[in-house]
């Protein structure tokens, strides 16, 4: 019998947590999703920049402000989609461009999804994005471990499920997640 999704899912944590690769792995099992990349709607949205380029261009309160818009959009959907989200999704900017939680976008995604917080060790995680030239840096000030100390309650406050990578392969964190989604949503 074929599983039907009656809510999105949602992929969310630090850089190179994992989710992309997770999330194309949920897709190629599971063929009733369809799979929304955040940063390549985020790049169609902005003509075919790179992450990067946008960032450089029009600067962080810029790239949240579109981030949002495509957040919006994608979690209009009632059921089914897939959604892959960068880093940041829980993250704004206030006034003084420093990191806030991210209310407008975490309401938008929870509306028709369950979220799922892929949540990994800063040291793994460094070692998974080091010398990555398709990912901007997050401050000028700031380490990325104390970005991720900063963003992690935000991260589990926005999360259904908040699943430890600890040394779990990608198939048994496709598998724990595609069994808790089922048996959430069965509910």
């Amino acid at each position: 019998m074929s599983f039907i999704p009656t809510k999105n899912l949602v992929l969310i944590g630090g850089r190179g947590c994992g989710k992309s690769s997770i999330a194309r792995r949920i897709k190629r099992e599971n063929k009733q999703f369809t799979l929304f990349e955040l940063d390549a709607l985020i790049r169609y949205e902005e003509e075919g920049m790179t992450i990067p380029q946008i960032v450089e261009t029009y600067g962080w309160p810029h790239f949240r402000d579109v981030e949002f818009e495509v957040v919006a959009k994608v979690s209009t959907f009632r059921s089914g989609a897939l959604i892959d989200a960068g880093g940041g999704v829980v993250v704004d900017l206030d006034k003084e461009g420093k990191e806030v939680f991210s209310e407008r976008k975490v309401r938008a995604l929870r509306q028709n999804s369950l979220i799922v917080y892929l949540q990994r060790d800063t040291d793994y995680l460094l070692e998974r994005i080091a010398g990555d030239s398709n990912r901007p840096s997050l401050s000028e000030t700031a380490s990325f471990k104390k970005i991720m100390e900063r963003r992690d309650p935000w991260y589990r406050e926005a999360a259904d499920l908040v699943l430890k990578g600890k040394r779990l392969s990608k198939k048994q964190l496709t598998e724990m997640i595609m069994e808790w989604f089922q048996d959430t949503t069965d509910r």
